[in-house]
């Protein structure tokens, strides 16, 4: 899962955005240059089947779709901060 999930280079930009309240994929798309809504997609696809990130479907003209992070999401981005953390350390 780890593998797969850093091996998308976008994970980590989805998951600062997320962090600050943009949530929309359209939002996303707008706020990241050089990010694709295909591979947006793609990757927020992988982060929803492995269970970090929540898909939730508005029942609206046009469609509406946010994503958030799930408790299990929660939990992984720990992880994450602390791998961050260590890299800081190890580039002193």
């Amino acid at each position: 899962m780890v593998e797969t999930i850093f091996r998308c280079k976008w994970s980590m930009t989805v998951y600062q955005l997320l962090n600050v309240g943009i949530n929309r994929p359209g939002q996303m798309v707008k706020q990241t240059e050089g990010l694709s809504t295909k591979v947006l997609n793609e990757c927020l696809k992988r982060n929803t089947e492995f269970g970090i990130l929540k898909k939730i479907s508005f029942n609206e003209s046009p469609p509406k779709v946010e994503y958030h992070v799930t408790e299990f999401g929660k939990k992984f981005l720990e992880v994450v901060k602390a791998l961050e953390s260590l890299q800081l350390e190890i580039d002193k």
